[in-house]
Order: C-alpha cells, then sequence, then structure tokens
C-alpha cells in the first residue's frame, strides 16, 4: 500500500510538472511555431478538445457515451450566426441576421444551447448502453437535417462572416489570428480547470456513484435521471463554447459540420486520446489534427498511388491506427502514458529498494 501510494505521489508530481511545461510552450506558441501551426493545428485542438473532453466527462463521469455533442457544438454556432450576422454582409445570404450586440448574442447562444442540452439529455436520462448511444446519435441526424432544410436559420449552404461579429473584448480575429489563439487556450484551460472542479463536489461524486450503481443510489435517495440531465447539461455548456469557438476560428458554420462523420470523428478523437482521463481530449485532438494534417499526404519515393501512404486516404489511416490504439491499449494514449509511467515508477522504486543498504552492514 505504501509502494501504490508512493507511485501515485510520484505520477501525480511528474504530470502536474508536465501539464505545466505544455502550459509555458502552448502560452508561447505564437512565437515558437509557425503561424500554420499556432493558427491552425493548435487552435483546432484547443476548441475540438473542448468538445472532446465534454464526450468524456459523460462517459468517464457517467458512463454516458454522447454522440450529441457534434450536434450540440454546430446548434451553438448556428445560434450565434443568426444573432450576430447583419444583411448579407460577409458573403452569406442564409439565417436571420438578426445583428444583435456580440457580446449579447454571445451569452444567449451558450444558454440556449445548455437549455436544448437539457432537454436532450431529460429524454434520454433514463436510457443505458446503446439505447443511449442510439438516442444521442438520433440528436445528431435530426440537427443535421433540422439545419439544412430550414433553410430561413440555415440551409445546407450554411451560414459565413460569423467572424466578422466577434465582442470588443475579443477583437478582431480575422485581422489578428493571434487573439483567437489565447482565447481558445484560456477557454481549453478553464474548460479544463472546471470538469476537475465539477467532478470533486457533491454533484459530481454522485455523479460517479450513479455511474457505478445506479439502482443503489436510487435506493438512496438519489434522483437518477437528474442527475444524469444535469451532467448532459453542463457537457452541451462545454460543447456550446466549441461551437463558439470554432464559428470565429472557420467564419462560417454548415450542416456538414455535425453531419455523421463529423460525429464520428469527434468521438474517435476521444477514444485515442482516452475515454478515461479529461487530459485525453486534447492529447487525442492533437493527434487526430496532426494525422488529417500530415500522416495522410507523407510521401515514399517510388510507392503506388503517387507515393502517398494507402493512397492518401485520410479515413484509412486514422482508421488504422485508430486500431492500433484500441487493440495497444483501450484506454488510448493516455492509456498508454498510465502503463508506461506506472512501470518506470516501479523500476526505479525496486531499483531504490535493492541499493539500500541492509541493517547491521
Amino acid at each position: 500500500m505504501r509502494t501504490a501510494a508512493f507511485n501515485w505521489s510520484r505520477k501525480a508530481k511528474i504530470e502536474r510538472t508536465i501539464a505545466l511545461a505544455a502550459l509555458v510552450l502552448a502560452a508561447l506558441g505564437p512565437f515558437i511555431f509557425n503561424d500554420y501551426w499556432a493558427n491552425q493545428i493548435l487552435v483546432e485542438t484547443f476548441l475540438f478538445g473542448i468538445a472532446a473532453a465534454s464526450l468524456i466527462f459523460l462517459s468517464a463521469y457517467g458512463g454516458m457515451v454522447s454522440l450529441a455533442q457534434t450536434a450540440l457544438f454546430g446548434i451553438a454556432g448556428v445560434i450565434l450566426g443568426n444573432l450576430v450576422t447583419k444583411g448579407g454582409a460577409g458573403g452569406t445570404s442564409k439565417g436571420l441576421h438578426l445583428g444583435w450586440d456580440p457580446t449579447l448574442a454571445l451569452v444567449v447562444a451558450i444558454a440556449m444551447t445548455t437549455a436544448i442540452g437539457l432537454i436532450f439529455g431529460a429524454v434520454a436520462a433514463r436510457s443505458t448502453g446503446i439505447y443511449f448511444l442510439m438516442i444521442t446519435l438520433t440528436y445528431s441526424v435530426i440537427t443535421m437535417y433540422f439545419l439544412g432544410q430550414v433553410t430561413i436559420i440555415s440551409g445546407f449552404s450554411g451560414i459565413g462572416g460569423i467572424n466578422n461579429y466577434t465582442p470588443p473584448w475579443v477583437g478582431d480575429v480575422v485581422a489578428d489570428p493571434i487573439r483567437l489563439y489565447y482565447v481558445s487556450l484560456i477557454t481549453a484551460v478553464l474548460s479544463y480547470a472546471l470538469i476537475r472542479y465539477v467532478v470533486r463536489t457533491p454533484f459530481g461524486i454522485s455523479f460517479q456513484g450513479v455511474r457505478d450503481e445506479p439502482i443503489r443510489m436510487s435506493s438512496l435517495g438519489y434522483n437518477v435521471p437528474l442527475h444524469r440531465t444535469l451532467a448532459f447539461g453542463f457537457a452541451a455548456f462545454l460543447a456550446s463554447l466549441s461551437g463558439i469557438l470554432y464559428v470565429w476560428w472557420s467564419g462560417q458554420i454548415a450542416p456538414g459540420n455535425v453531419d455523421l462523420p463529423e460525429t464520428i470523428n469527434l468521438l474517435v478523437i476521444a477514444v485515442i486520446g482516452g475515454l478515461t482521463r479529461i487530459e485525453g481530449a486534447w492529447v487525442g485532438a492533437l493527434a487526430f489534427i496532426v494525422i488529417q494534417n500530415y500522416v495522410r499526404d507523407f510521401t515514399f519515393p517510388g510507392l503506388g498511388f503517387g507515393g502517398t501512404l494507402f493512397g492518401g486516404s485520410f479515413n484509412t489511416v486514422i482508421g488504422i491506427i485508430f486500431l492500433l490504439i484500441v487493440l495497444v491499449s483501450p484506454s488510448g494514449l493516455m492509456g498508454i502514458w498510465d502503463r508506461a509511467l506506472s512501470a518506470r515508477l516501479r523500476i526505479g522504486r525496486s531499483g531504490r529498494a535493492a541499493e539500500a543498504p541492509t541493517p547491521g552492514s
């Protein structure tokens, strides 16, 4: 027991040191990395990591694997686009173009998405396992077709020019993309800190009890469906932050951003990183985006298919890498890290014990 506690303490210290180093590196990102890496790779990592974190929160602490997070991500972006855009400015003709104050529109978009998440959660709260998974998948499909067919709010061409209407405290993210980099980084850090706080509150602890023993928790007087509904609403809040950052980054939102392939991509990000640890959201997002941007175009001289690996098919590449990671570690990259670090600490501990002088020597 003492050895296990020692290893856990050492492991926690090492992880905190690495996390601090990663945070310092991220804070210096625009000055270290080129513009493409800072404003494309890393910003995508921050914002998609938040969406993946909302999925991992439900899975790790509630045993609820949700495929609705991409839908909620898109809903937040569509609401914001309808509220802030004006007329046909920005090259868009779809949407209500209400021309609201960007800060007010931001608050309303997050609040409405969270409310929709609570409704989604209330409907699905009494389901578990594959039934919960299918209900949340249905949410994504309904959202995609609703946004595409109701042309007054979106249509399949979507809403553009949203990044021209950011709050004054965010600034002009088109002319100065570094602003969005730091907004995304700060939002990602605060989202992570908020999740870590919530899971330590009485609600978070009882939510984990609902995950492990729902029947026993119900017999103790806990409202199991209510816990699941509130957790789903919290995850919707996180997904809405990701959706807001996405439309500020890309400038547009369309049903294609919430369709089935994008829903699966978010699940792949979470599984690659690890469904058991929140940190896996950003680890998986970085791995997925790097693969998306580089690995599929990696060339070998003299290889067929134009020299590209597996013919340059992203789905083939990510599928093979996904399969390898899951076979090696069902807990994803964070699971590999946990096992490697724990093994290293055990070896170091046993080595020091062997070198220690025996009494009387």
